[in-house]
């Protein structure tokens, strides 16, 4: 009998922060269900974020807003049975932990105990400084996120870049620094001038993981869905497309259609047959009938 291989061991925070002082690059990637979470485990990428982007991507919405709790939870733990070596972050959706410390306590509380996640990642400098600081005092690791932050997109005019004048690449490094200050384990940094990045990154401890932020951060993350080529129409200037998976799906999905409708599916062998003598049994029974 052949024994059984070792599970794999899960990455820990140490581990990233080893990875930063060696100069490895961090591995991060989208993931909002088991099939896709067993996908990037297979892959062997370091952190898996299910990122409230699962609003539009997964469930339809037309922004990350509409998102709820209980949406990101159901997500968020059909992950994290899919995955074994991974860290696993859970993002807190809008209007889940802005009004309060308490609040925000509460709802990461729930990701980490009802689905088990290693960090909660929460968006902007400002007030959310000071939910970090309180999250990390309740022993909950947190994830900050500055540059582009989707939650409150509509009020920096849309899905844009920021940080192109001096003055707002400051207004995010600072707000990179004070999240730091608070406790942060790690930073995500989307949608900025390569520049501002370079210019962050020996201000910071953290891990800094990029999303069209430039080379310079200690990792990357992209969507499940953009850099598999699932999704319809455009994607940002910083998705690299590393298959086209639509394309072959609808292929799929069209031949099969096609088999269907010309009776050449189902085949004989993806049928089952009766037990030898059974038929007429049954033609037998039905004739008593």
């Amino acid at each position: 009998m052949s024994a059984r291989p070792a599970p794999a061991r899960r990455l820990t925070l140490r581990d990233l922060a080893a990875k930063k002082a060696a100069g490895e690059k961090i591995v991060m990637v989208t993931a909002y269900d088991h099939p896709s979470a067993q996908i990037v485990e297979a892959a062997g990428v370091d952190v898996v974020l299910v990122g409230d982007s699962a609003a539009m991507t997964v469930l339809g919405y037309d922004s990350t807003v509409p998102v709820t709790i209980d949406e990101m939870l159901m997500l968020t733990k059909a992950v994290r049975r899919g995955l074994e070596r991974p860290l696993l972050v859970g993002d807190l959706p809008f209007g889940s932990y802005e009004a309060s410390d308490a609040e925000a306590i509460a709802t990461a509380r729930r990701f980490v105990k009802e689905a088990g996640v290693d960090l909660v990642k929460i968006e902007r400098g400002g007030t959310s400084i000071d939910r970090a600081r309180a999250l990390v005092s309740a022993g909950i690791p947190v994830v900050g996120h500055v540059g582009l932050t989707p939650q409150t997109a509509a009020s920096f005019g849309g899905y844009r870049a920021q940080g192109r004048r001096a003055d707002a690449a400051l207004a995010v490094i600072d707000d990179a620094i004070a999240l730091q200050d608070a406790g942060c384990t790690m930073l995500v940094i989307e949608a900025v001038p390569s520049e501002v990045t370079a210019a962050l990154m020996p201000l910071l401890e953290i891990p800094v993981v990029g999303i069209g932020a430039g080379a310079d951060a200690d990792g990357q993350v992209l969507v499940f869905h953009d850099l598999l080529g699932i999704h319809a129409g455009g994607a940002a200037r910083f998705v690299r497309r590393y298959a086209d998976l639509r394309t072959d799906a609808i292929a799929g999905v069209t031949a099969y259609a096609d088999e269907v409708r010309s009776g050449a599916y189902p085949a004989s062998e993806h049928t089952y047959a009766m037990a030898r003598g059974e038929v007429g049994r049954l033609e037998k029974l039905l004739a008593a009938r």
